[in-house]
């Protein structure tokens, strides 16, 4: 994967994301190119969302009656990583709704200084639906409550 300069520029540093969730890479996120495989910043997205929301509202979401499921999602890498590279996602959202919240992601490497530097951005849609039936149905309180925090103006 190489990026251009053009994509090497970090227009969306840490700050601008109102949470960080750490998260380790792994020997097997590597690929054969020696660098975490593309789907694995997805993986990285999903447990930084749950285990961020999971975290703040106390609360073990999979026990919930209605669940978040993922509607939608995207990532556009700007820098590779790789085992055993130190990670922090940056978490914000862009759009609370009653049923659905869309987070605005970024993937940073954490560097050995106070630098966090940019990997990948990404968006992640969660759709909330009723546990059993998976009719969609409000989100939470609990959940709203949390994503609240996180809103960002854009």
């Amino acid at each position: 994967m190489t990026a251009s300069a053009e994509q090497r520029a970090e227009p969306n540093p840490a700050a601008d994301y109102p949470a960080l969730w750490p998260v380790a890479t792994r020997w097997d996120d590597n690929d054969h190119y020696g660098h975490v495989n593309n789907v694995t910043y997805y993986a990285f997205f999903d447990t930084a969302v749950n285990g961020w929301l999971m975290s703040t509202t106390g609360v073990d979401i999979r026990e919930l009656p209605a669940i978040g499921v993922v509607a939608e999602t995207s990532c556009k890498y700007h820098r590779e990583l790789s085992f055993p590279d130190r990670l922090q996602v940056g978490l914000s959202v862009e759009k609370l709704g009653t049923r659905s919240i869309v987070y605005s992601l970024a993937l940073f490497r954490d560097t050995d200084g106070d630098e966090l530097q940019l990997a990948a951005t990404g968006r992640f849609v969660h759709v909330y639906v009723d546990a059993v039936t998976r009719t969609p149905v409000p989100i939470p309180t609990e959940i709203e409550a949390a994503a609240r925090t996180l809103v960002v103006p854009r």
